[in-house]
């Protein structure tokens, strides 16, 4: 009964804490479980722990430092950062939680009434950092996976927090693929690109595009000079392709396929050394 009660409170702190939408009593179900949901417990880092902010601070001070630095060479074409949205510049820790609480996660007719808010926080350190590099001539363009039937309320989402260059020329959107690949090229022909921002691997190179785990993992040790310079990540234990690459980029795996491939997927130590209770 503690338990219950214990897990309750903290499901009740998660959507206390999301600022942008109004908590619902999830079932009893759902919320005697809540220790066990993954998705939860990392809305919830994100949204209170301090930790969280400060990776985020951390990061974007070394992007001024490293973006301080390019501007110091000459560059031929004018210079542009690209910069991905979700959980870059913007907070959707609160749709997480919201989902969370009722164990059912991403649809697109749930995200799209999300999105349409324009109602996400920013992430710390963003709006001063993108600020910052468009008061040096810094153009910035937004590479995102939103769709087309989202850019008003994304541009109004953006604008409220005054991210520079919020506009239909800056903000480019999923069209026919998920890959951003050829989307960073059609700015990279009239533009050098000096950054990218990101918190999933496939927001800087094609490279980690639909690749498993382990080829991901060796990529970036392959690229890891570029990380810290040109390629800035930012925290997110929500999503992202790291869960998609366990699963092989399946989406129709049911909950119990997925918590096998997970669990399996897990480094342990056998069961034998685990010491005895006193």
């Amino acid at each position: 009964m503690m338990m219950r009660c214990y897990s309750c409170i903290i499901l009740l702190m998660v959507m206390a804490a999301c600022r942008t939408t109004q908590p619902v009593a999830p079932s009893a179900t759902a919320a005697g479980n809540f220790g066990h949901n993954g998705a939860a417990w990392a809305a919830l880092w994100q949204q209170r722990a301090g930790e969280y902010r400060a990776l985020c601070f951390q990061a974007y001070r070394l992007a001024r430092l490293q973006l301080d630095a390019e501007l110091r060479e000459p560059s031929v074409l004018p210079r542009a950062i690209v910069t991905d949205i979700d959980e870059t510049v913007l907070d959707n820790s609160a749709y997480t939680a919201m989902q969370s609480g009722f164990y059912n996660g991403y649809t697109k007719d749930t995200w799209f009434a999300w999105t349409s808010r324009a109602d996400a926080d920013s992430i710390p350190g963003a709006r001063a950092f993108l600020q910052y590099a468009a008061s040096r001539g810094v153009e910035v363009f937004y590479i995102t996976n939103r769709m087309e039937q989202e850019r008003k309320a994304t541009l109004s989402n953006l604008e409220r927090w005054t991210f520079p260059y919020a506009d239909d020329a800056h903000l480019i959107l999923q069209q026919q693929t998920s890959a951003k690949g050829p989307r960073r090229e059609s700015v990279a022909k009239n533009y050098n690109i000096v950054m990218l921002l990101g918190d999933n691997l496939g927001d800087f190179a094609d490279v980690f595009d639909r690749r498993q785990p382990d080829d991901r993992s060796a990529a970036v040790d392959s690229l890891q000079r570029a990380f810290g310079s040109r390629y800035i990540v930012l925290p997110n234990a929500m999503y992202g392709d790291w869960e998609s690459a366990l699963r092989n980029y399946n989406n129709g795996l049911t909950p119990q396929q997925k918590d096998s491939l997970y669990r399996a997927s897990l480094k342990g130590y056998p069961a034998e050394k685990v010491p005895k209770k006193l």
